[in-house]
């Protein structure tokens, strides 16, 4: 298949980590239920994005020069831990309560959007994974081994970005009851700033 062998053992590979609850999955999850889900879908996006900004990486070859330097780790390690603890932050600081779906401002979408994206783009260790993960399955005699890890990637995004939006339906549903109630809409804004702060001190335990 268009110099991809394996091709069930990647898809198979795929959807258990697609389902496998992970930082991308916590962090769509924290923005669904505490903000909505236009935020949660926006946020499905930027991550995806993200995700297929690796892909490319992995393919032109950044990932290994990321993978193979342990100055450059550390600091896209620390700068995307601060970033994540910074949302964190801002978030506790927060006095708003749970956003309904129409309760978020065209001109903010963008940026909800680039947070999401910059959340992936600067975790070191999901660069690592595709340069190890993807080129299992390029054919060896395969003329073009960039442009499988490309299709790869591309595959890998769609059917992530899917699973994620799915699990924003499902946020969604169960967040209607709690924004009706002033005190515990409140609480889940507080409770989403930690996961954030968690996420973020989980990064810097990352190791090459």
């Amino acid at each position: 298949m268009l110099g991809v062998h394996d091709v069930w053992l990647f898809l198979s590979a795929s959807i258990l980590l697609w389902i496998t609850p992970g930082p991308d999955t916590m962090y769509i999850l924290a923005r669904t239920v505490s903000q909505g889900c236009l935020v949660g879908m926006l946020s499905v996006f930027g991550v995806s994005t993200g995700v297929l900004a690796h892909s490319v990486f992995a393919a032109v070859g950044l990932s290994a020069i990321l993978a193979s330097s342990a100055l450059g780790f550390t600091v896209v390690k620390f700068i995307g831990a601060a970033y994540l603890i910074y949302l964190g932050i801002q978030a506790l600081r927060s006095d708003r309560k749970l956003s309904s779906f129409s309760g978020v401002a065209a001109q903010s979408r963008s940026k909800i959007f680039r947070q999401g994206f910059l959340t992936n783009l600067l975790n070191p260790k999901i660069a690592i994974f595709f340069l190890a993960f993807l080129p299992q399955f390029v054919a060896p005699d395969s003329n073009n081994g960039p442009a499988v890890l490309l299709l790869l990637g591309g595959i890998f995004v769609l059917g992530g970005t899917l699973w994620c939006l799915l699990l924003v339906g499902f946020a969604t549903s169960f967040t209607e009851a709690v924004r009706s109630n002033a005190r515990l809409s409140g609480a889940v804004g507080k409770a989403t700033g930690v996961v954030y702060i968690g996420l973020g001190l989980n990064l810097l335990r990352a190791k090459m």
